[in-house]
């Protein structure tokens, strides 16, 4: 079986947004990722770590729509251009599928999910696509969190996590670190 990984970078209070902020983003303090916080490289380390490990990306619509026109062309994320991409979307049509991004395939259901995860390859990696991630979570999908967590409150903007009353969910710490401009990468593993 395949894992799912949501990999994010996420304030204290649960909110995820795109490094720079971006469409949906319109809270006032949008793009506080690259901001407010002193940027330390090794902070970040853990992206690049996570190239290794990735063999497939999955996304939201929105988030697909969001990334692919600029990581496409992106010398940052080029070592993703060939990996087949998968897109979890109702409304998402074939013919709006960015050209020269690789292999993408259309899901339109969690039940497409569940078969994804079946088929042979490593890991899947989910990039923002905060709504995505907190229904496959809620779906029992997910079996990894990579986040970075930031030293900020934002009280507004998309939160990870879901607010349904569901049953608890265990994680094991896999890793962490903590950087001088209090960032912590905290890996955890979901407990089935």
């Amino acid at each position: 079986m395949r894992d799912l990984v949501y990999t994010g970078f996420v304030s204290l209070d649960g909110v995820v947004d795109s490094p720079g902020g971006g469409p949906g983003e319109e809270h006032r303090s949008g793009g506080w990722v690259v901001k407010d916080v002193e940027f330390l490289p090794e902070a970040f380390s853990l992206k690049g770590e996570e190239l290794e490990d990735t063999t497939a990306l999955l996304f939201g619509r929105r988030s697909y729509e969001a990334f692919a026109p600029i990581w496409r062309d992106s010398d940052d994320h080029a070592a993703y251009k060939e990996l087949p991409k998968y897109v979890l979307s109702t409304t998402l049509s074939e013919d709006a599928l960015v050209e020269g991004w690789g292999q993408t395939t259309i899901l339109r259901s969690a039940d497409d999910v569940v078969e994804l995860k079946k088929s042979e390859g490593g890991a899947i990696f989910i990039h923002g696509s905060a709504e995505l991630a907190r229904r496959l979570s809620e779906a029992g999908l997910i079996d990894r969190y990579n986040l970075l967590l930031f030293p900020v409150l934002l009280g507004a903007g998309k939160g990870l996590f879901s607010k349904a009353d569901m049953d608890k969910q265990m994680l094991t710490l896999r890793e962490s670190a903590a950087y001088p401009n209090g960032i912590v990468k905290l890996i955890y593993d979901v407990v089935r």
